[in-house]
């Protein structure tokens, strides 16, 4: 049951019918408390099953090209691959790793906005060739690396907010995708379609009706210049809400049947990555420190007029930070609350709190306040919809050591995969059985030793 984040192999148990997630969790942070307390995942890699179901319910016959850079653990990547989920690459390494899937080149799109000429050149030779372009600059460096070439013209939507002035934005303008256009027709390259990109905290989901108008603008416009178009790309900005999804598909579905009916040979994508992954994943992490706080500054709004002067705020550094597996913490607000471990009395006194991590930096900072009884040195918090960030990648804090990855399928999510002939003998070696029994004696238990 152990597994790396950078390991091939890995394991899946397969919980019966009397086995929840939260049997597994007790479990791990059991072994854990007796070997070393080291952060960890439990991955629901069926959740990743009943997301695939819902979104060919609600969003067919738009084909989901999954962001690797989104989740890019082996368990994650080949369930998906399983399920026949396109990938969206970012990077060489990204590539290689759907590649070793077995993944074909045409279930593949390079998405970098600013490609390097190398990576460009992999991915020619492994015959990637639909990518996105923004620019001339981009445009000629493609030419020069990559003559087959197919592009998605990646047009901007006007979806900035307050919160996200300060993102770095892609995609050109309708003006400049003549221009763009021009340019592809003198180099030789093809043009194949349009990309754009909604946030998901976006809150106006009238910018997909301004996307698709726009895109439509540029279909014609191709057709002056003779280029064939056969793909649109919605980009990402699914939450992982069903309603969400919902209604961004009442928004859209009207104004695709008009623009780029079933008969007009386009084939429309989308990048739905949290919307896979983030709930699939739940974070264990211990306290390593604790310190009583002399200040009021972390009191959350509300809870001043209430306190008594007398009551601590506390401080807890946690073995996870910033620096690994909360890294979206540092651009984005938190979208998930610590849960305690322990069991606790339900009149037990609330303190004011604030988590950070272990580097002992002033920006690792996990949550700046929140409402927990007194906990100790050792004790355990839960964090759910972790599941998109940084899983797979490498930590920026030297001394950070990776949380360990506990994938799970329940029988019936495991049933439905054979039952739909979606699961590889490949992918079925990896599984193994979880008893319901939770009392189990230590050597039974999921080792976790290095």
């Amino acid at each position: 049951m152990k597994g790396f984040l950078e390991d091939a192999n890995y394991s899946i148990g397969l919980l019966d019918e009397g086995a929840t997630l939260a049997d597994v969790i007790d479990n791990c942070i059991y072994e854990h408390t007796h070997a070393g307390k080291r952060a960890f995942y439990v991955g629901d890699l069926g959740k990743l099953v009943k997301k695939n179901i819902q979104w060919q319910n609600v969003m067919a016959p738009i084909k989901p090209f999954y962001p690797v850079r989104c989740n890019s653990t082996p368990g994650v990547l080949e369930i998906l691959g399983t399920l026949g989920i396109g990938f969206a690459c970012s990077s060489k390494s990204e590539m290689a790793l759907v590649q070793d899937l077995g993944i074909s080149p045409e279930n593949i799109i390079y998405t970098n906005p600013c490609k390097q000429a190398s990576q460009i050149k992999y991915a020619a030779k492994a015959g990637i060739n639909i990518m996105t372009c923004d620019s001339d600059i981009e445009l000629k460096k493609i030419a020069r690396n990559h003559p087959n070439a197919k592009l998605l013209l990646h047009i901007a939507t006007e979806d900035i907010t307050a919160d996200e002035e300060m993102n770095m934005k892609f995609g050109t303008t309708l003006k400049n995708c003549r221009h763009l256009m021009e340019c592809a027709k003198e180099l030789g390259v093809q043009i194949v379609g349009v990309k754009f990109h909604v946030s998901g905290s976006c809150k106006e989901l009238q910018m997909y009706i301004h996307a698709i108008s726009d895109a439509r603008c540029v279909f014609d416009m191709a057709e002056e210049f003779g280029f064939k178009m056969n793909m649109l790309d919605i980009g990402g900005g699914f939450t992982g809400s069903e309603l969400q999804l919902e209604e961004v598909n009442h928004v859209i579905r009207p104004l695709l049947d008009v623009y780029f009916p079933k008969d007009s040979g386009v084939n429309v994508i989308a990048e739905p990555g949290c919307y896979y992954v983030s709930s699939a994943f739940t974070l264990a992490v211990n306290i390593i420190a604790k310190k009583t706080a002399e200040y009021d500054k972390l009191l959350p709004s509300g809870v001043e007029q209430t306190r008594n002067d007398d009551e601590p705020v506390f401080t807890y550094y946690i073995n996870d930070g910033v620096y690994g597996s909360f890294a979206s913490k540092l651009s984005e607000k938190l979208n998930t609350i610590p849960e305690v471990h322990k069991k606790y009395k339900e009149d037990e006194p609330l303190f004011a709190s604030s988590l950070w991590g272990p580097s002992c930096d002033e920006l690792d900072q996990v949550v700046e306040n929140c409402l927990l009884p007194e906990l100790s040195v050792g004790d355990w918090l839960i964090f759910d919809n972790m599941g998109s960030g940084t899983l797979g990648e490498q930590s920026a804090f030297n001394d950070y050591q990776r949380p360990l990855i506990y994938y799970m399928m329940s029988f019936s999510d495991w049933d439905e995969m054979q039952d739909a002939g979606i699961a590889s003998d490949t992918l079925m070696k990896n599984f193994f059985f979880v008893p319901s029994c939770i009392q189990l004696s230590p050597e039974d238990r999921f080792s976790t030793a290095a």
